[in-house]
């Protein structure tokens, strides 16, 4: 097997209580702006400042929720690498994020199971703080291959019950 196509993380290389490795980002309006578009949330609050403030009452333009997701897809497959599948995940965003805030991800393996169809899930609790604030906290339920040659993303139908 071509070693680019190596699963990174196997479920056997992980155990409950394990940490995630931090991931860090400086927000900006751009960060903000982008994630509105990319969703086509076109809701002021998300890139008019003087909407945000004056409307919402809130000191700036914050992230939204389908921006919020991504990042934590994006930092769950830093972690997983590509073979990771996500199946599920939910958060509840507590305070907005906003430009000039730094995010930092936190996440712990809560969980580690094998289903009947022989597929190793990881069950995740999730974390975005700024300045040890926590803003969003979720979980997520990760496929992550058993073996290197288990993929998670060929599982169908019966074989994939996230």
């Amino acid at each position: 097997m071509n070693a680019s196509l190596t699963p990174k993380l196997l479920s056997g290389d992980i155990k409950v209580g394990d940490r995630l490795p931090a991931l860090e980002h400086r927000v900006t309006a751009t960060t903000v702006v982008l994630g509105a578009l990319a969703s086509r949330d076109w809701r002021p609050m998300h890139h008019d400042k003087d909407f945000a403030v004056e409307r919402n009452g809130t000191p700036n333009i914050f992230i939204n929720t389908p921006n919020n997701a991504a990042w934590f897809e994006r930092y769950i497959t830093d972690w997983t690498g590509p073979f990771g599948r996500l199946g599920r995940l939910s958060f509840q965003m507590k305070t907005p994020v906003f430009p000039g805030d730094e995010m930092c991800f936190g996440g712990e393996v809560k969980a580690l199971t094998a289903d009947g169809t022989g597929c190793h899930w990881a069950d995740l609790e999730l974390g975005i703080s700024v300045n040890g604030e926590p803003r969003t906290v979720g979980k997520a339920r990760v496929a992550i291959p058993a073996t290197i040659d288990d993929n998670p993303w060929r599982r169908k139908g019966e074989r994939w019950q996230p």
